[in-house]
């Protein structure tokens, strides 16, 4: 029984991603709820519950679920049967034998069911705001990698209309539960964090692009698409489009931050040259400079938070 209990504590730990999960829902988070403590004089015991509340949301919904519903389609096209298994690749639970791909079917479903009656419930008891927090998280993972809408399947399809919203309704909740309008920079904050975390899964793509061009269907994310069309070389095109994105954002943030404006084109000018030179033909590489701008996204999302 002792052994049995390690053996579901590893599976769920490799499940979650934690290190994925950390530096785009908690960082986005962090970005939000670090400004309330402080600038505004909201109680202590109310932050903590907020930020509580959707650190665990963040945790069953984008680690739990999404890697759930995205590690069992990939099993079934095959694309994680061919990735260089680094830091993509998916969690490799169902490859190393730790769970069969039925099993996790079941509990990927058995999962979407309690956050259904869950999203209902908050709903029927009028906490409206939790109820369309965990709705949009629920279309986000679900959305992303099931049939028959299987987003992350399209190029730039799945990042903007399941990985952004998701993300951004994260970034956007501890204001949004705080106040009874939305500060700018709370939307600032969320749409710039969301930006970042979609440019460096363009780079989590890049190991995978042959591995996905194998699968059936073809899963043919923005990075597939761009090495198709111009060339393997080209792979990093989809990450740099989205971190100039991001760059531009600090006119949107204007003078009034200009503190948070310039960290924000230092972080993403230092991303930008990690990607410019790396390998693309080297997964080990691609992974070690992802490592490293996963680091700046948690750096960024802080200080955004900061400099408000």
């Amino acid at each position: 029984m002792f052994s049995q209990a390690l053996s579901t504590i590893k599976t769920g730990w490799l499940l979650l991603r934690s290190v994925a999960v950390i530096s785009s829902s908690v960082a986005t988070i962090v970005s939000t709820v670090l400004p309330l403590y402080l600038y505004f004089p909201i109680s202590g015991n109310q932050l903590m519950i907020t930020f509580t509340l959707l650190i665990i949301g963040a945790f069953i919904i984008h680690g739990g679920l999404t890697h759930l519903l995205n590690d069992y389609i990939d099993d079934q096209s095959g694309t994680d049967a061919h990735s260089p298994a680094i830091l993509s690749g998916g969690s490799r639970v169902i490859q190393t034998g730790l769970m069969s791909s039925q099993m996790m079917w079941r509990v990927g479903k058995g999962l979407i069911i309690l956050l259904l009656m869950t999203t209902a419930a908050l709903a029927v008891f009028e906490f409206y705001k939790l109820s369309i927090l965990l709705a949009i998280g629920l279309w986000g993972a679900i959305s992303y990698s099931l049939p028959p809408l299987r987003l992350s399947y399209r190029p730039f399809v799945g990042e903007w209309f399941a990985t952004f919203p998701s993300v951004l309704f994260l970034g956007l909740a501890g204001a949004w539960l705080t106040f009874d309008t939305l500060p700018e920079w709370a939307v600032q904050n969320a749409a710039i964090n969301a930006i970042f975390c979609i440019a460096w899964v363009m780079v989590h793509h890049i190991p995978d692009r042959e591995a996905d061009q194998q699968a059936h269907p073809i899963k043919q994310t923005s990075v597939v698409w761009a090495a198709n069309k111009f060339g393997p070389a080209f792979s990093r095109l989809p990450a740099l489009f989205y971190f100039a994105i991001t760059g531009l954002c600090a006119f949107w943030l204007g003078v009034e931050r200009i503190w948070a404006a310039f960290g924000m084109v230092v972080i993403v000018a230092i991303a930008i040259r990690f990607i410019v030179k790396m390998d693309v033909n080297d997964p080990q590489q691609v992974s070690n400079y992802e490592k490293i701008i996963l680091v700046l996204a948690m750096i960024n999302a802080v200080w955004l938070g900061i400099f408000i």
